[in-house]
């Protein structure tokens, strides 16, 4: 396979900032969390989306999970617990939205928990390895990406930004 390109490295970075923001919500003012969420999420779905991974597609790829299920609650509380009452917000695209008379609702701090999921996985199997593990996994987070991570992305992206310009 051919050594990671710098849109690897960016994503890896990425992933990074992301996961320790996260991971740190409890310590942030409620603007400035969001503020940090409306910087990086759109530059993780670019890099997401230009991460070249044809060198490794042939070959089955699959990340070992490695964060708990009390880890991530963790996480998702803190998060919950920042946003407060803001955290809930309608989710307009839905899949169940179409057969449903009551709106669907969606909690940011879930959403972001979930992509840190992602991540957390994506990082901790790449940490200490070789460049072909890294391939793989990158394989693994594009596929990921593509199949749900990317629209709960745009869908928190949206709710952030509702909170973001009210304030």
């Amino acid at each position: 396979m051919a050594p990671l390109n710098s849109n690897a490295i960016a994503f890896t970075g990425l992933a990074n900032e992301y996961c320790q923001a996260v991971e740190t919500a409890r310590e942030y003012e409620l603007h400035e969390f969001v503020k940090t969420m409306l910087k990086l999420l759109p530059r993780l779905y670019i890099t997401a989306t230009d991460l070249n991974t044809e060198d490794a597609e042939q070959y089955d790829a699959y990340i070992d999970a490695a964060l708990d299920e009390d880890y991530y609650d963790a996480v998702r509380r803190g998060m919950e617990s920042l946003f407060g009452p803001d955290d809930v917000y309608l989710e307009v695209f839905e899949e169940d939205m179409k057969f449903s008379d009551t709106p669907v609702s969606a909690s940011i701090a879930e959403g972001l928990a979930d992509i840190f999921q992602v991540l957390y996985n994506y990082l901790a199997t790449v940490r200490d390895t070789t460049d072909d593990t890294v391939a793989l996994a990158l394989v693994s987070v594009k596929d990921d990406f593509k199949a749900y991570w990317s629209s709960t992305l745009c869908n928190v992206l949206r709710a952030l930004n509702a909170i973001a310009v009210r304030e």
